[in-house]
């Protein structure tokens, strides 16, 4: 399971997209985070299985009594108790890991030095091969920015640099598809939603969302998906170096 909203929205009632239309100079890029920059599915897999470990040797009732999956279980459905849930997946882990040590007798207080385990092996990942220089180059042309539902912290992955905004769902108070969060990024750059083109994996979230907050957005497949019908984007790309070749190609 993805440790962003993703895995929780898909669900959206969102719409299918329109036909895409070349209608604005794009003027800005934004890019969404897992999946997109880097595989996240084993980076959530090994840092649960090291919080796990460190729940064994330091809070051993919840590891008696939970397993990884029962503990993932435990969070779906703890997101219908507070809407803050479906876009803040920290306070989302946090409140998990309270109530399952409370649950059990441990100390609830113990539930922050869990979450910091986690969140260091969380921030472990490997961005695709294609993304610092793609990336490097793209900064000299126009302003980048981030969208993103989870909570990794780019200065700690060491790709801040590269962006001249980021807007994350823990602490912008909504998440993608929400138009607001689009809007925010753009507001950011100083550029317009239609200048604007969103990159992103999510066919729902990143593509069918920024384009119904009138931007225009590419599609991201590294793992030989098939794009769900009815949904067009603007562009589908496999690496960050194909975007590239795209954008060349449609500012010409």
């Amino acid at each position: 399971m993805k440790d962003t909203p993703k895995a929780l929205m898909n669900n959206s009632t969102l719409l299918p997209s329109s036909p895409p239309v070349k209608h604005a100079a794009i003027k800005a890029v934004l890019f969404d985070l897992d999946d997109t920059l880097w595989p996240i599915v084993p980076v959530i897999a090994r840092a649960e299985q090291v919080l796990f470990e460190w729940l064994q040797a330091n809070a051993s009732a919840v590891s008696r009594q939970f397993t990884i999956d029962s503990l993932r279980q435990q969070r779906l459905e703890l997101v219908a108790t507070n809407p803050v849930f479906k876009f803040d997946l920290w306070k989302l882990r946090h409140a998990a890991l309270t109530e399952a040590l409370n649950q059990v007798g441990e100390d609830p207080a113990k539930a922050d030095a869990a979450m910091a385990v986690f969140s260091e092996a969380r921030h472990a990942v490997t961005p695709f091969n294609d993304v610092r220089p793609a990336l490097t180059s793209l900064q000299q042309r126009l302003p980048l920015g981030t969208v993103s539902n989870g909570f990794a912290d780019l200065g700690k992955i060491g790709l801040a640099s590269h962006f001249q905004a980021s807007i994350a769902a823990h602490s912008f108070g909504s998440a993608k598809p929400d138009p607001a969060i689009f809007h925010a990024a753009c507001a950011a750059l100083n550029v317009a939603p239609q200048e604007t083109l969103y990159v992103g994996d999510d066919p729902l979230l990143d593509v069918v969302g920024a384009q119904q907050a009138g931007l225009q957005a590419v599609w991201i497949n590294r793992f030989e998906r098939t794009l769900p019908a009815g949904i067009q984007p603007q562009a589908s790309c496999t690496s960050l170096h194909e975007l590239e070749t795209w954008l060349d190609g449609y500012r010409t």
